[in-house]
């Protein structure tokens, strides 16, 4: 029995930090160091076991290359996966779609690609010409849904998830646009999708 013990042990010692394999399609949820924004997103979001995520890509072969399709500032681009791992998060974790939605993976990267130099969505409307992260990703699965929705738009919220006031850094940078605070708005961010039960968290990634 005490043998048995020691070779799960070593099992799982040898598979542990083991370096995270990517496939076309897979989801990349970070959380990302970027200052009041990031924080911002954090307040009002919550994401697969309580973890918070504030940018999410697409990974996709590219030129002989893996690399990652994203909605960034200042527009849609494509990154080099090392390039895009490397961006300082504080957690980043892989999701892969179910093998019963896999086949909407070409699609979807279609539509991805067809968005490169789109302007990025920094007042957070859905369906204004112009991308967010998530936002990119909802519409890329939702035309390869054949224009049904895939992952769910949801009213968006800028209250703080823990005193429930509207969070003072949303305030601010919506006054700086000139814009109401597009509170209830239908929306999705990055926290929101890794709950999808249309996708399965692998777990978090080891470079």
């Amino acid at each position: 029995m005490k043998k048995i013990v020691a070779l799960i042990v070593l099992l799982c010692t040898m598979s542990y930090g083991q370096q995270t394999t990517f496939q076309e399609g897979d989801l990349i949820f970070q959380n990302l160091q970027c200052g009041p924004l990031c924080d911002a997103i954090n307040e009002v979001t919550f994401g697969y076991e309580g973890l918070n995520f504030n940018h999410i890509g697409m990974v996709i072969e590219h030129d002989g290359s893996l690399q990652v399709i994203e909605a960034t500032w200042p527009v849609v681009c494509i990154t080099p996966l090392d390039q895009f791992l490397s961006k300082t998060p504080e957690t980043m974790y892989l999701g892969r779609l179910l093998p019963k939605y896999q086949k909407m993976i070409p699609a979807a990267k279609a539509f991805a690609i067809q968005q490169v130099g789109v302007p990025y969505d920094d007042n957070y409307l859905y369906a204004n010409d112009k991308y967010y992260c998530s936002e990119l990703i909802y519409d890329a699965f939702k035309t390869a849904n054949k224009n049904k929705e895939f992952f769910p738009l949801y009213p968006m919220t800028y209250r703080s998830k823990y005193t429930g006031q509207p969070f003072p850094v949303w305030v601010e940078y919506f006054e700086k646009r000139g814009q109401v605070i597009p509170e209830g708005a239908l929306g999705c961010n990055p926290a929101g999708m890794s709950l999808s039960k249309k996708i399965t968290i692998v777990g978090p990634i080891v470079q």
